[in-house]
């Protein structure tokens, strides 16, 4: 039988179990955690590459309808926050890291397609060297003083870019291997059971997770780490993905509690600031009389419990807004585009969208994800 890699629900749990230990991280002030917070951003822009990569490669959608679709929905409810609340985008700096992530990703496989299409090259040469160019595009700016003109916007951003410099576009990478690792997998999990393969992915990723670790990972001066983070935090992913898909049952199974928790997270990611924290989470609120910081632990425990409940259903809530306002401004976008131009729209329904999409192996149906911190 066949297995799919990296499925949908296995993505959102993925996501989800990674945005709560951020919200922790900044709950609990778990500094020491950094490094490996750092990773599970990267993870999060990997997936925008990976994602969008099997999109745009299966669906070759580059429609305008497609764009502002997906600006919308990683946008549109960051950009109003910040407008009301009069936050500065740099506490949301993954917005911005998720947006050039999806257009660099959109203009890689563009250029693949053109390579494939006007000069008649190979599925895997195109990509090839689609994947090289943006490469060198990357390398031209972030390895050299033009990586300055960040600066204009923040230090923020400036920072946060190029700890993440690489990761959409090793997404990418792995977004194009897509296809030999579910043949892989449908060869060591489809069919007979073969435990020392399972046994031996196992021992590899943790072997991974280890070399990452006691190399960099336990190094705790974080000014030690960053320089190198965009270069090796590839290699706990990878370790992570090997140990987590390493059976049948595991690949196939997953936790609805936090499968949901990560069809929220680009919410759950900015509303944290507001709602769960505030004042750039230094501050925790307190509703509940006496459970301030000298209070009774059950009261402290209580009402972190009553503002998370609040925060969720409040993200939940805004999620589905924009979606809703998502939609509505693709559907206008179609109807002008059908109106004036001789040629109808040809992208792909948007329908319940979120930001990263995946796909289906088996039916090749845009599977929807999104990201965030």
């Amino acid at each position: 039988s066949r297995i799919t890699f990296l499925s949908r629900p296995q993505t959102e749990e993925w996501k989800g179990w990674m945005q709560f230990a951020f919200i922790m991280y900044h709950y609990y002030r778990a500094w020491s955690a950094y490094n490996w917070i750092r990773v599970f951003v990267s993870s999060y822009v990997w997936m925008t590459g990976f994602g969008n990569f099997l999109y745009f490669d299966k669906k070759k959608d580059f429609s305008i309808e497609r764009m502002v679709s997906m600006f919308l929905r990683i946008n549109y409810f960051p950009l109003l926050l910040s407008a009301a609340t009069k936050t500065s985008l740099d506490l949301y700096y993954v917005v911005p890291l998720h947006t050039e992530g999806f257009f660099m990703t959109l203009i890689t496989c563009k250029l693949a397609f053109e390579l494939e299409d006007r000069f008649r090259m190979t599925y895997w040469k195109s990509r090839i060297i689609s994947l090289l160019i943006s490469l060198l595009v990357h390398i031209l700016f972030f390895e050299t003083k033009a990586v300055n003109s960040l600066l204009y916007f923040s230090d923020e951003m400036h920072f946060r870019f190029q700890a993440d410099k690489y990761s959409a576009w090793l997404g990418i990478v792995c977004g194009l291997l897509m296809t030999k690792v579910n043949e892989f997998m449908s060869w060591a999990y489809g069919g007979e059971s073969k435990p020392f393969v399972s046994w031996a992915q196992r021992f590899s990723g943790v072997a991974l997770i280890a070399l990452w670790y006691f190399s960099f990972g336990k190094l705790g001066d974080k000014f030690q780490y960053n320089p190198v983070h965009p270069y090796i935090f590839i290699v706990p992913l990878v370790g992570y993905l090997m140990i987590r898909n390493s059976s049948k049952h595991l690949t196939e199974c997953h936790s609805t509690f936090l499968e949901f928790l990560g069809r929220n997270t680009l919410e759950t990611y900015v509303l944290q600031f507001h709602l769960f924290m505030n004042h750039q989470v230094q501050y925790i609120p307190v509703v509940i009389p006496g459970s301030g910081e000298d209070g009774e632990t059950y009261l402290r425990v209580a009402n972190m419990l009553l503002c998370g409940c609040i925060f969720v259903i409040v993200a939940v809530w805004a999620r589905k807004i924009t979606v809703s306002t998502q939609n509505s401004v693709v559907e206008l976008v179609e109807n002008i585009r059908a109106k004036f131009s001789s040629n109808p729209p040809t992208s792909q329904p948007t329908g319940d969208e979120e930001m990263k999409p995946m796909i289906d192996q088996d039916d090749a149906q845009p599977v929807q994800s999104i990201e965030m911190t």
